[in-house]
């Protein structure tokens, strides 16, 4: 049975792609790239995971990122870090070392400004198109195909990515220029962080005071204190469900990404450092996998 949910797919003409790193987000977006009739050559740093991925979608497997984008039209990435990124770009037997010139890399891992201008100002020495496009909707977007997508990088590029992107998206928007898409990412996280502590605080509260809070979230889901945060995660976070979704550590390297360009930009995010700390207590607690909402387990404990 395959891992993805079905999606109906607009008419793109058929591409060589590759796509390096499948994890919870990586597998499925390769998929939907595979079902909509494009030429997929896969690689991860474990190998089983890209043979059992070749095996259910009928695509290739390489055993470098070098082999996996020799051919292709458009190199696609969604690794763990900065590091992660530049090792399998520029790194020995990067996928830059085998694109030809004129090809595009697409990278979607939530990661620096700062990497995505460097790896944009390398690709453009060796003739090679670059796009810092991260990713919003956690695994169930991109097994729906429903990711939000924040692009960094040339129109050019943008309008080359997005036909076949849109294969795993419903949102694919170019925001301006390199470094850009990672720079709205952080927007976005320094909002999730926000909202979730104010869920926490406001299902503890109302708990405290005796309120059925299943009927509370269901009657103010209507009104202005509306959010996808308290439709989705307010039901699992009253029920005590926090094993799926988007581990606190992956928040807290997200939130360091946040902390780091506020220092550097002087932006102050006292909230968000704040709530910061909130998740390292969660991970002292052993929490480290839990999902972000969790939060709420620092309120009731």
């Amino acid at each position: 049975m395959s891992s993805i949910q079905t999606k109906i797919y607009s008419p793109c003409p058929s591409a060589r792609v590759a796509f390096i790193g499948l994890g919870v987000m990586g597998f499925p977006m390769a998929g939907h790239l595979a079902k909509a009739g494009h030429q997929v050559t896969v690689y991860n740093r474990s190998a089983e995971k890209a043979k059992a991925w070749a095996t259910e979608f009928g695509g290739s497997a390489a055993t470098t990122t070098k082999e996996a984008a020799a051919n292709a039209d458009i190199v696609f990435c969604c690794v763990g870090n900065d590091n992660d990124l530049r090792s399998v770009t520029t790194g020995p037997s990067g996928a830059f070392e085998s694109m030809a010139k004129g090809t595009l890399f697409v990278d979607h891992t939530t990661a620096s400004a700062e990497v995505a201008r460097e790896l944009n100002a390398k690709a453009r020495e060796l003739g090679i198109g670059f796009l810092d496009a991260p990713v919003s909707g956690g695994q169930a977007g991109a097994v729906n195909g429903q990711l939000t997508v924040m692009v960094g990088g040339t129109q050019a590029h943008f309008d080359s990515a997005k036909p076949v992107a849109m294969a795993y998206s419903k949102a694919f928007t170019r925001i301006g220029d390199s470094g850009s898409g990672q720079l709205a990412k952080m927007v976005n996280q320094i909002c999730v962080a926000g909202l979730l502590q104010g869920l926490a605080e406001a299902i503890a509260f109302g708990e405290r005071a005796g309120l059925d809070m299943s009927l509370v979230l269901e009657s103010i889901s209507k009104g202005a204190a509306q959010s996808w945060q308290m439709e989705n995660r307010g039901p699992t976070m009253i029920e005590g469900k926090f094993d799926f979704g988007f581990a606190v550590d992956w928040m807290r390297k997200d939130l360091e990404l946040c902390l780091s360009e506020a220092r550097r930009n002087q932006a102050k995010l006292p909230v968000t450092a704040l709530v910061d700390q909130f998740y390292s207590d969660i991970q002292s607690k052993g929490g480290q996998r839990k999902d972000i909402s969790s939060l709420i387990t620092r309120l009731i404990d």
